[in-house]
């Protein structure tokens, strides 16, 4: 199976879960008759890369990973629509309006969130944002054009509105910024290599990976004795200072996962662990005091990975529910 049918299965997996629950935040309960995660194809990348800006209509549930001008225009009353934006690891995304046309009064509304939720989970969580939740809303009912650009602190965020008004909607665009020292990130991609550094902040970082995959982390800095720690409950890397955690779980957001393993002290070499959840996180907790830094690479599970859990795994968790 190719990767990208396999990312976009992957992806559909995950709206469909999110469609069958209950979230405070979110509710989508639009049905989809079109293929929202076309644009995740590489290939369609390069074919637009020249093609800037690129102009497409937005639809009530779509997911985006091109920069661009995008429209949505009601056809009926849209009560329940969202958009999903993500970048490459290393860009910030900033959402312009270009034009809007609702009805605040009567019950229209246009949000922006500063990251991604499904149902009711929240990525980045709010131990790992810099802003509290209520901070990383932007409604335009409130604030009208006076926020006319908004920019996310990491690579991923989401529209979610509502429109009552046949021929009612709005216009804009999105486009995205370098960020020299990504600390939250969601992989596009089911295999990768990513270094991550803190340098001289205290703050938590989660790069996630919504795959079972194997994760070899070759290189960790921070500034202690060499060695790695499995992770033995109740005891950790707490008490220590900065260290670095495996996380798995099947859903989004790193607080509510499983801590798997511990990496307390820095080493370099390979270390490697077979995690089979839905999603796998590498989160690095910082204290600001020195230069944290974290290589890993990764790759998906592939099926028979799956029932073979001999090796260096986690068998006891995730695996046995895929």
């Amino acid at each position: 199976m190719p990767p990208n049918f396999k990312l976009q299965c992957h992806f559909i997996l995950i709206f469909l879960m999110a469609l069958r629950g209950e979230s405070r935040y979110l509710e989508l309960q639009e049905t989809a008759e079109y293929d929202p995660f076309l644009l995740f194809s590489a290939n369609l990348k390069r074919d637009l890369a020249g093609e800037q800006p690129y102009h497409r209509a937005l639809r009530c549930l779509d997911m985006l990973s091109l920069p661009g001008q995008f429209t949505f225009t009601a056809d009926r009353p849209q009560l329940h629509c969202a958009a999903f934006f993500i970048a490459e690891p290393e860009e910030f995304i900033n959402i312009h309006y270009d034009l809007v046309s609702i009805d605040c009064e009567g019950g229209d509304f246009l949000k922006v969130f500063d990251g991604w939720i499904l149902k009711g989970e929240k990525f980045p969580s709010s131990q790992d944002h810099p802003l509290p939740t209520t901070e990383r809303y932007i409604d335009f009912c409130e604030s009208g054009l006076s926020r006319r650009s908004i920019r996310s602190s990491q690579n991923v965020a989401m529209i979610f509105f509502r429109v009552h008004e046949p021929g009612n909607g709005f216009t804009l665009t999105i486009k995205t910024d370098p960020n020299l020292f990504p600390c939250n990130v969601i992989s596009q991609t089911p295999n990768g290599r990513f270094t991550l550094v803190v340098p001289h902040q205290n703050r938590n970082c989660s790069f996630s990976i919504i795959y079972p995959v194997v994760i070899k982390i070759s290189d960790l800095t921070l500034g202690r004795l060499h060695g790695v720690q499995s992770k033995k409950p109740p005891a950790g890397c707490g008490g220590i200072g900065d260290f670095v955690e495996l996380l798995g779980g099947t859903g989004l957001d790193p607080s509510k996962m499983m801590p798997l393993a511990d990496l307390c002290y820095p080493f370099h070499g390979a270390a490697q662990v077979k995690i089979g959840c839905d999603n796998t996180v590498v989160r690095m907790v910082s204290s600001g005091k020195q230069v944290n830094r974290v290589t890993f690479e990764y790759r998906q599970l592939e099926p028979f990975e799956l029932e073979n859990q001999n090796g260096n795994s986690i068998p006891e968790f995730c695996l046995s529910n895929l």
